[in-house]
C-alpha cells in the first residue's frame, strides 16, 4: 500500500512540475511580447530600412516570434527595394500570423506595387471571411481597392458595383461630400471605357463639384465632349493643364497609380482639339 502511494504521489509531482513548466513558459511568452514591443518601439524614429533599424526589428522578433506586426515591418525594405524574393516569405509569415490584419494590407501591396490584380482581389475577398467588419487598409475600404483592381483587369462590370457599394456605404455614414474623390474618378473612369459616357460624365462632374481642382475629372471630361462641344472641352484641357501643374492630379508615392496622366496626355488631347 505504501509502495502504492508512492507511485501515485511521484506521478502526481511528474504531472505538477510539467504544468508549472508549461504555465511558466506561457508567463515568459506573455513578457517576451511585452518586451519585444518595448523593443521595436524604441527605434520608430529610425529610418526605416536602415541597417539599424532592420537589427531592432529582428531584435524584436527574437523575444517574441508571433509578432506578426514586427514581421511585416522587416519586410516592408525589400518591398521598397523592389526585391519580392525576399519581401513576400516574409509578409507571408506576417499573414499567417495574423491573417485578419496583414492579407487585406498583402492585398493592397498585390495591387499598387506588383500589379496583380487576381490576388490582390483574391486576398481582399478572404478578409471578408476573417473579420465582421469592412477592413480598410492602409485608409481606404477593400471595396474602394476591389473597385481599382477590377478596373485594372478590365472588368467593368465588378468595378462600377464596387464602386457602387464603396460610395453607397460612405454617402450613408458620413454624406457624399466626404466620399474619396478617387472614388468617383474610377468609377467614372470605368463607365467611359465601357462606354457609357453620360455616366462617366455624372461622375467627373462629382469630382470637379467637390473639389474644383482636377486635372484628371477634367482631361476625362474634355475627351468625351471634344468631338460635340470643342469649345467647353478646350477650356476644360485648358483649366486641366493648369491643375496639373499645380499638382491637382491622381499620383502615388513609390509606384505609378493606376490610369495616371501625363502633361502630355494633356497636350495631344488639347492638340486634338485645335485640329
Amino acid at each position: 500500500m505504501g509502495k502504492l502511494l508512492k507511485f501515485y504521489l511521484s506521478i502526481f509531482t511528474v504531472l505538477l512540475f510539467f504544468s508549472c513548466k508549461e504555465n511558466t513558459l506561457e508567463a515568459k511568452k506573455g513578457n517576451n511580447r511585452e518586451l519585444a514591443e518595448q523593443v521595436y518601439k524604441t527605434g520608430e524614429n529610425l529610418l526605416q530600412g536602415s541597417p539599424e533599424s532592420m537589427e531592432r526589428i529582428k531584435e524584436a522578433i527574437a523575444l517574441d516570434t508571433t509578432y506578426a506586426e514586427a514581421i511585416r515591418e522587416l519586410s516592408v525594405a525589400y518591398l521598397k527595394r523592389g526585391m519580392p524574393h525576399k519581401w513576400k516569405p516574409i509578409f507571408d509569415e506576417a499573414v499567417e500570423k495574423d491573417a485578419a490584419t496583414w492579407q487585406p494590407w498583402r492585398g493592397y501591396l498585390y495591387l499598387w506595387f506588383y500589379r496583380d490584380y487576381k490576388k490582390a482581389i483574391a486576398d481582399f475577398d478572404a478578409s471578408d471571411t476573417l473579420t465582421d467588419y469592412i477592413d480598410h487598409p492602409q485608409g481606404h475600404s477593400v471595396d474602394f481597392w476591389r473597385g481599382i483592381a477590377y478596373l485594372g483587369l478590365k472588368d467593368y462590370e465588378n468595378s462600377i458595383a464596387y464602386w457602387d457599394k464603396h460610395i453607397t456605404k460612405e454617402t450613408e455614414d458620413s454624406g457624399e461630400d466626404w466620399v474619396e474623390l478617387e472614388a468617383f474618378l474610377y468609377r467614372g473612369i470605368a463607365y467611359y471605357e465601357s462606354g457609357n459616357p453620360e455616366k462617366a460624365v455624372e461622375n467627373f462632374d462629382k469630382v470637379i463639384q467637390y473639389f474644383k481642382q482636377s486635372a484628371d475629372a477634367k482631361y476625362y471630361k474634355a475627351l468625351i465632349l471634344k468631338d460635340d462641344d470643342a469649345i467647353e472641352a478646350k477650356a476644360l484641357i485648358e483649366d486641366a493643364i493648369i491643375d496639373f501643374n499645380a499638382g491637382f492630379y491622381n499620383n502615388r508615392d513609390y509606384v505609378e497609380t493606376l490610369r495616371q496622366i501625363y502633361m502630355e496626355d494633356l497636350e495631344d488631347v488639347k492638340e486634338s482639339i485645335l485640329e
